[in-house]
């Protein structure tokens, strides 16, 4: 793969001198806005009393943003590649940072709703600007570790938004602290914002035409993952009908590539499906999907049993998912400086990390639940988390290290909207299981938690199967 030629002058020497500086900038507006994810669910109990929010309003809040976040990564991923991908960075972080102004000051169900759809936007438009910075700015082993400091960050902000929003509503009261958990990205995104200009690279003479954008790819690709999400986020439409939509959405998405193999005969699509002929690029987008399912949901129901089962507070129940995040971080940056050297075996081996630490979490609860359940899974989360952290950041490198860096923003897109996918349905799957189980045995906290772990680690059963015939094959 031939690797486009560096900008000359000034542009070089703010590409060569601050890329890790840049990095940083992408690192810390990345995970502002994946934290936001996970952040809010401990500030639920707040807001519902608050403004006084109805199921309905409860679950958009939480759903509206990742359905939105989901819908922007590709056409944000493709918009970058082809104009400018600094100006489509600060726009989003822009845009992210006055709508958590606007969710934090929200005064009813309706204001908070729209302000966290724009949040999930603006989010959804500048991540894929991040991947595709690094595909820019690295080569070979550095990228390797400036992607294992990004699955660093994704792996922390998914383990420590309960514990940060905890601490936000212990510090400002349980009446007004969620408005801080929306506040908080107040300072972060106007800091970021000056420097994202000084040390993000311009945009180079861009590789797509801007009459190339692909509309038509953008429209059916937005509604086919749009019919899709929305099953698995609205939890209270219920009923078989609902399912129909997962149908309809898979004769969009083949009508989506039926279009884009038309369209990238004469121009640029916004995916261009070629892309999934290199075995790395297509079973990464897999893996990354399956294991999004199991390792996301896990967090969902653990907080539940703690806070509603153990009478934990948000504060006690984010500082009993904190181990995870320290292994998760530690062995994502490790992860990332090792891959070139191990490649796939390495994601196997993080794979079998995390479903041996989720089975004993499961055994730890069987066997000690109770008020100090938090200290008992805290090694076996410790465990899965440094497992996590070998699987995100080295799969991310393998998943992308194939892809020309004219389509790198696009084909992060499609990575992340596969990650968005399998958390979605993840936490549909294993939270049914976990309600059911409550509903079928009432107050069996322990039980229900047991059953919803055991669907989520079929899911990284799965991913770690995916990842040993991968490895067998190339072996053979």
């Amino acid at each position: 793969m031939s690797t486009p030629p560096l900008p000359s002058g000034a542009s070089a020497v703010k590409r060569t001198d601050h890329r890790w500086q840049a990095l940083a900038v992408c690192l810390v507006a990345g995970f502002m806005t994946l934290l936001d994810v996970s952040i809010v669910n401990v500030a639920l109990p707040s807001v519902r009393s608050g403004l006084h929010l109805s199921d309905s309003g409860v679950q958009w809040v939480l759903s509206g943003y990742s359905l939105a976040f989901g819908l922007a990564l590709v056409p944000a991923g493709r918009l970058g590649d082809a104009r400018s991908r600094r100006a489509v960075f600060m726009a989003g972080l822009a845009a992210f940072t006055a709508a958590s102004a606007v969710a934090g000051a929200a005064q009813n169900e309706a204001w908070l709703v729209a302000a966290r759809l724009a949040q999930g936007l603006a989010g959804g438009v500048l991540v894929p600007q991040v991947s595709g910075f690094i595909q820019q700015l690295f080569q070979g082993p550095e990228r390797g570790r400036a992607f294992g400091l990004l699955g660093a960050a994704i792996g922390i902000s998914t383990a420590v938004g309960p514990l940060l929003g905890g601490l936000l509503i212990a510090a400002f009261g349980a009446g007004e602290g969620w408005r801080w958990v929306f506040y908080v990205n107040l300072p972060i995104g106007v800091a970021a914002l000056p420097l994202a200009y000084r040390l993000l690279p311009p945009p180079r003479l861009p590789a797509v035409r801007h009459r190339d954008f692909d509309p038509v790819g953008v429209l059916l690709l937005g509604a086919a993952t749009l019919l899709l999400l929305l099953p698995f986020v609205q939890e209270d439409w219920h009923g078989g009908g609902k399912w129909l939509l997962v149908l309809a959405a898979a004769v969009l998405y083949a009508a989506f590539a039926g279009w884009e193999l038309r369209y990238g005969r004469r121009r640029e699509p916004v995916v261009r499906l070629s892309l999934f002929r290199a075995r790395s690029y297509s079973l990464g987008v897999l893996l990354s999907l399956v294991y999004f399912a199991g390792f996301t949901a896990v967090f969902f129901i653990f907080s539940l049993y703690l806070q509603e089962g153990q009478h934990y507070s948000a504060l006690l129940s984010g500082l009993s998912i904190t181990p995870f995040a320290v292994g998760s971080g530690a062995a994502a940056a490790f992860g990332g400086r090792v891959v070139h050297r191990y490649g796939r075996p390495l994601v196997t081996a993080g794979l079998a990390l995390v479903a041996l630490g989720l089975t004993a979490a499961g055994a730890a609860v069987h066997l000690w639940s109770g008020p100090h359940v938090g200290w008992v899974t805290a090694l076996p989360l410790l465990v899965s988390g440094v497992g996590s952290g070998l699987v995100i950041a080295p799969n991310q490198t393998l998943t992308l290290s194939e892809v020309p860096v004219s389509r790198a923003g696009s084909a992060g897109g499609v990575l992340q909207t596969a990650q968005r996918i399998g958390s979605a349905v993840g936490v549909a799957a294993v939270g049914s299981v976990f309600f059911s189980s409550l509903t079928d045995h009432p107050g069996d906290w322990a039980g229900g938690f047991q059953r919803g772990l055991a669907v989520a680690l079929g899911f990284v059963l799965l991913a770690l199967l995916l990842a040993l015939v991968d490895v067998l094959r190339r072996e053979r």
